[in-house]
């Protein structure tokens, strides 16, 4: 049986590769599976031999090799294919194994078990021969060198996701380097036989010895120093089995040391050195019996025991008798110099391994990596961004500040009124034509009559729910009439359901206010609105909007509603008319160029989205990505250069929107200068103030349609009730579930009280059970909202059919979620509060 300890494998189980990668390929790659057909048969194949569990020096290249392609994979695919990659715990063949989908834990294990394997291998060497010594302090090095090699490469890549229920504690660097130290403190000690063994000088083997019992006292206090959770991995015997080691090497090292004090003649130095050689293989011996380790470990201290005590004695009677040298104090002696012989050796294969895959095939290596794929991705996000934030958003913006200004000033209607005393705008006309083309008021009634019955069948989803708790609680109280249920009451068991209901009655509620704000606004505008689809009606009045036989009659009732100034300031033949015709032109001058204006901002933002639509920088990326060294780990980061050269494309459009930006300022600026002066010379004219109002009104209202259409297109895109259907449904299935439990304990408990009545013969009163049968504790599916941009309550029709669940998607940089223009969070929004939350358990047993 071995005195030196060897680290065992990590018991793995089969994968199913095939079809995770296939999946992963067509769902993200751009590419059909079948073009990597062969790359995943292979992948399959070499970890049917790399994974370790077979000690064998042949099985050294094949775990190399298939690290290697690892290590090839991962730089073309994320860590999380949706592969799930099952290890035991290392000392814990047959407990239950921990199970994560995560390509960096397969890379770690497979480090682990090399390590592992290369330990096995020293740990079976005959070490009765130079040889034999000689492979096993080579392979106890690359054992260690494995380790050191699997903290600094891999465990910092191995990141946890919050779904994984249990991490490998085993896979940390507080559990590592505790091995490491082990596999270098065992791999000195072999250097300390071939010593012992080419007949060294005491002094130097002394020096190999101090050495060897430094790490083997490095090793025990890192173990001390863990935490309990890492202390716990350990066999109870490993720590015992290394402490003892510690004490049995520093006794070797003082007793070789002895016997250079006396070829030196100094024979005081000689027993006190004995003296330290006794005391420490006096511990070590009572550590190894304590510990009950391996029966050579403790051999080999009684041999090393019997020899420093026979050497005492003879010592201490020489220097009585003869030498009579003083005996220094321990304390006094000088501490023995350390010989370090080994180190951690990191195989060729793990430093390099594309020397190792050759000219061979590298799995997916005609893949484009996960890397450069979310590179592409983070730079359409940040091109999107860059357009809708910066270009799309502040165009709105200023057209509502352009428009917002024009309404103030009672601009262009005050114009137009005193321009065209009689007929409508062409502007006016333009809009009505809009609203007529639309069937405005036809499309907004539909959408607020389809937004209620939505907040109406979300409503009795929740009305269901509190339906079914209802009749749980009714059973549950006619229970307890007949029966001693040992558990909680319905109104204190189902409390995390009730709050949870609360809270979607004040989301209903919420969402019912801003569809009221929606409301309330069309029923102000409501009928300026209708004025607008005159032109296709005959009674503005009728309780439907009919397309009209005849255009130029239908026009005359638009036109009919708008007064008219056959007599204005402008036509008087005065000087201050003079003078109002020239502020009016001046300002209509201004009014142009603002419309001017608004058409080349438009035409800008149409011009930078047709450049972000034809702008492709995969090609790029590809590229970029080519140049880089084979098996390097590829990351978005590494591509920042070519993402910022690529949006720097943009930068034009930005600077021409800060010049249209700066330009309009001064635009309305003079328009609010030419309005002062145009209301200051114009006569207080009662016709032309009219008609004024009545054009502004139509404007307006136009303004004010589009304000409300704009309401009711977000709600349609986000389809806000939908989402919260799909959420309600799910939380009454919650509440279903729950109360079946509930009910079932209640039928449980029936069932055995009928039994134990019958066992007991008729009238014979029967104690209740002490608790109800176990249940397991019911969740609630997680919530899983559409993503949306905007939180208005306007929805569409609900599905016709349950939504499909999504694919996994690679790792993506998720978009800002804002407000809509009512004010109201986004259903992706966390001010919703739609976290996960467990359903009450069943009641404790024992509970009275």
């Amino acid at each position: 049986m071995p005195n030196l300890l060897a680290i065992p494998f990590k018991k793995t189980y089969p994968v199913n590769v095939k079809e995770a990668a296939r999946n992963y390929i067509y769902a993200h790659s751009g590419g059909h599976p079948d073009e990597f057909k062969d790359d995943i048969n292979l992948w399959q194949t070499l970890r049917k031999d790399g994974v370790g569990g077979v000690i064998h020096v042949d099985r050294i290249n094949s775990s190399l090799l298939y690290h290697a392609q690892l290590v090839s994979i991962l730089t073309k695919l994320p860590a999380d294919i949706e592969l799930d990659i099952a290890y035991a715990p290392v000392f814990q063949q047959s407990a239950v194994p921990i199970t994560l989908k995560n390509l960096v834990f397969e890379r770690c294990s497979v480090l682990f078990n090399l390590a592992s394997l290369y330990s096995q291998l020293a740990a079976s060497e005959d070490r009765s021969t130079i040889d034999g010594i000689k492979r096993a302090t080579a392979n106890y090095q690359y054992a260690a060198g494995v380790l050191s090699f699997l903290k600094a490469s891999g465990l910092p890549k191995l990141v946890y996701s919050p779904d994984d229920e249990e991490i490998p504690r085993d896979l940390s660097e507080a559990f590592v380097t505790p091995l490491e130290l082990l596999m270098l403190a065992q791999a000195q000690e072999c250097s300390w036989q071939m010593a012992k063994l080419n007949q060294y000088k005491n002094g130097l083997i002394a020096k190999v010895a101090a050495r060897a019992a430094s790490l083997y006292q490095s090793t025990s206090q890192t173990i001390h120093d863990a935490s309990p959770s890492i202390k716990d991995l350990f066999p109870s015997d490993w720590l015992p089995h290394i402490e003892a080691k510690s004490h049995h090497f520093s006794a070797v090292s003082e007793f070789r040391k002895s016997i250079d004090e006396i070829e030196s003649s100094r024979y005081g130095e000689e027993i006190a050195r004995l003296h330290e050689a006794h005391s420490e293989a006096k511990r070590a011996h009572d550590i190894a019996r304590r510990g009950r380790i391996a029966t050579p470990v403790l051999h080999d201290i009684q041999s090393l025991l019997e020899v420093v005590l026979k050497n005492l004695g003879r010592a201490e009677r020489d220097n009585d008798l003869i030498y009579h040298h003083d005996v220094p104090a321990s304390s006094a002696l000088a501490p023995i110099a350390q010989t370090n012989l080994v180190s951690s050796t990191i195989p060729a294969g793990l430093v390099d391994p594309t020397g190792l895959i050759g000219n061979g095939r590298m799995i997916f290596g005609e893949l484009v990596g996960w890397g450069a794929k979310e590179a592409i991705n983070i730079y359409n996000d940040r091109k999107h961004n860059l357009i809708k934030e910066k270009l799309v958003d502040v165009s709105s913006e200023l057209q509502d500040a352009a428009d917002e200004a024009l309404q103030l000033l009672n601009l262009p209607s005050a114009l137009e009124a005193l321009e065209r005393p009689i007929g409508l705008p062409p502007s006016l006309l333009r809009k009505a034509e809009e609203v007529r083309l639309e069937t405005g008021p036809a499309k907004i009634e539909a959408a607020i009559e389809d937004v209620q019955r939505l907040a109406q069948h979300d409503q009795a989803i929740l009305d269901e729910a509190m339906d079914i708790l209802d009749n749980e609680a009714s059973e549950d109280e006619a229970a307890r009439k007949h029966t001693a249920l040992d558990r909680l009451p319905s109104h204190e068991a189902n409390v995390e359901l009730i709050e949870k209901e609360k809270r979607y009655r004040a989301i209903l509620a919420q969402a019912a206010m801003s569809d009221e704000t929606v409301r309330q606004k069309w029923d102000e505008w409501e009928r300026n609105i209708v004025e607008l689809t005159w032109s296709e009606v005959r009674d503005p009045s009728a309780p439907e909007w009919r397309s009209h036989p005849d255009a130029e009659d239908s026009q005359e009732d638009l036109e009919a509603s708008i007064p008219s100034s056959t007599i204005s300031s402008s036509a008087a033949p005065t000087a201050q008319g003079k003078q109002t015709q020239t502020h009016a032109r001046a300002l209509r001058v201004q009014i142009e160029a603002l419309d001017d204006m608004h058409r080349a901002r438009e035409q800008l933002v149409r011009r930078a989205q047709a450049l972000a639509a034809a702008n492709d920088i995969e090609e790029r990326v590809v590229r970029a990505a080519a140049g880089f060294a084979r098996l390097v780990e590829v990351t978005p980061a590494m591509f920042e250069d070519v993402s910022d050269e690529e949006l720097a494309k943009f930068d034009r459009f930005l600077r021409e929107m800060a010049e249209i930006e700066q330009r309009q300022s001064g635009i309305l600026a003079e328009i609010q200068r030419r309005n002062e002066l145009f209301l200051q010379s114009r006569k207080d004219d009662p016709a032309v103030k009219e008609r004024e109002h009545a054009l502004q009104s139509l404007d307006l209202a136009y303004h004010k349609y589009r304000e409300i259409t704009r309401n009711l297109d977000e709600g349609f895109k986000v389809g806000f009730y939908n989402d919260l259907a799909t959420i309600f449904l799910q939380f009454k299935e919650a509440c279903k579930n729950w109360s079946r439990l509930r009910n079932q304990q209640i039928h449980s408990l029936s069932r055995s009280f009928q039994a134990l009545s019958v066992g007991g013969g008729g009238g014979t009163n029967v104690a209740a059970p002490s608790s109800p049968p176990a249940t397991p504790t019911p969740t609630e599916p997680a919530p899983a909202p559409t993503p949306c941009e905007a939180g208005v309550p306007m929805g569409t029709p609900p599905p016709s059919s349950p939504r499909q669940a999504p694919i996994a998607q690679a790792p993506t940089r998720k978009q800002p979620v804002g407000k809509s223009a009512l004010g109201l969070p986004a259903i992706t929004s966390s001010e919703w509060g739609f976290e996960d939350f467990q359903l009450p358990p069943p009641p404790p047993p024992g509970r009275q």
